[in-house]
């Protein structure tokens, strides 16, 4: 449940499975991403893809002024390295060839190299941005998006009826990367509900979840069950065997016939990594014997329950042995400067050890900075979601996300089997 923004001093590195590129989209907007940090590289095609924008990664400026003969971009990240010289040579080929997109520069070099290659592109008549420092974090690239008008359009906050919305064809289903943080891998994906109203543009579930009807939260529900294994599917199609969360409350979850849903949709094969089903903390505790049931229930068609937003609750540290869960998924507030706040470091360790000393996995939600997430590792926390590893995106481009990735390194995508 994390849209936030983050840093770029660890990345996990998502490697890839042997697949041909897929061809983007020609409404898509294309980026080129050059920058000789792999990890910086992956970092902004995995903000830039949440924002509904292509890109294609290089090493060097040599491999990209080679790509700009076939393709011409809308938007270029271009680094300068210690040696200057590359990036001043970029820029003079974007200029020879009429670039009319915009080209940021980023690097650690000091304002004099910055200038002098700003300079140089304006003088070949290019848009030169304002030059990005890093180490820079999501919500500045999100800000450059915003300003140059591309990408999707920020989420609207305007109210939506869910009936109308689902009986409108309006409801889709985004997926956020959940990465292992010791192995630093793809490790799964979480579901996300959007509304695309055909005048508003994309609502996030706080426009249409407040009110709405129990029927229509069991339909909403129903919904995200059939996407996500529809989406695993897809996953497994690539070669990728990733298990898919979903976010469902207890009472629609008890009215549901999961196993039919599953029986229907899950992939084929042994291999199949299964589901997750987050379940609000509050509503676990209230009721443990249905808690119980559920997951033993939901146990024998490979659906795990993870307790979501924990720590909120006053009691739930004490109770924690009684509920039943596979993962534990710790609130933000806990997560929030856990690399720096002195209170919530111990308690973000806290609650790590004692899923641990359960036998269960611990997931960090809303993972904003790179410090946060070092310190995440240093705790042993398993795996983490946020802004930081990847924003929710739709799933055609969460897949085309996986397939550039596979034109870029050409290795074999390694998950966590969890």
């Amino acid at each position: 449940m994390a849209e936030s923004p983050a840093s770029t001093s660890i990345q996990p590195e998502v490697a890839s499975p042997p697949l041909a590129p897929s061809v983007a989209p020609a409404t898509a907007p294309l980026c080129y991403v050059v920058d000789d940090d792999a990890s910086i590289r992956h970092f902004l095609s995995l903000v830039l893809h949440g924002a509904g924008i292509d890109t294609m990664e290089f090493a060097d400026g040599a491999s990209m002024r080679a790509a700009i003969a076939h393709r011409m971009p809308d938007l270029v990240f271009l680094n300068i390295s210690l040696e200057s010289a590359e990036a001043i040579e970029t820029v003079i080929a974007l200029g020879k060839k009429s670039f009319r997109g915009n080209v940021q520069l980023t690097s650690t070099r000091g304002a004099a190299v910055l200038d002098h290659v700003k300079n140089i592109g304006i003088q070949h008549k290019l848009n030169m941005l304002t030059v990005l420092k890093k180490p820079y974090e999501t919500d500045a690239i999100v800000k450059i998006l915003r300003d140059l008008n591309i990408g999707t359009p920020a989420a609207v906050a305007s109210r939506i009826d869910l009936d109308e919305a689902i009986n409108s064809g309006w409801i889709e289903f985004w997926y956020q990367p959940k990465i292992d943080l010791r192995k630093k891998q793809l490790a799964g994906a979480e579901a996300y509900a959007r509304a695309r109203h055909p005048m508003h543009g994309i609502a996030l579930p706080g426009a249409f979840m407040p009110d709405a009807k129990e029927s229509s939260v069991i339909k909403l529900s129903e919904m995200a069950l059939t996407s996500a294994l529809k989406a695993g599917l897809s996953f497994s199609k690539l070669g990728l065997n990733l298990s898919v969360t979903v976010n469902i409350p207890v009472n629609a979850l008890e009215k549901i016939r999961v196993e039919d849903i599953v029986r229907s949709h899950r992939p084929s094969g042994s291999k199949w990594a299964g589901l997750i089903i987050d379940v609000p903390e509050e509503q676990i505790v209230t009721d443990l014997a249905l808690a119980s049931d559920l997951s033993k229930r939901l146990e024998r068609c490979n659906v795990r329950l993870a307790i979501d937003d924990f720590g909120r609750g006053t009691s739930s540290l004490a109770r924690l042995g009684e509920m039943p869960f596979a993962e534990l998924k710790l609130d933000r507030s806990f997560v929030a400067d856990c690399g720096s706040d002195r209170v919530n470091a111990p308690l973000c360790k806290t609650v790590i050890d004692l899923a641990h000393n359960y036998g269960r996995v611990a997931v960090a939600m809303g993972i904003e900075k790179a410090a946060d997430a070092m310190a995440l590792v240093a705790m042993g926390c398993d795996f983490g979601q946020g802004f930081l590893l990847g924003q929710p995106m739709p799933e055609e481009r969460f897949i085309s996300l996986l397939r550039q990735r596979a034109g870029a390194n050409g290795r074999e995508l390694a998950t966590a089997d969890k």
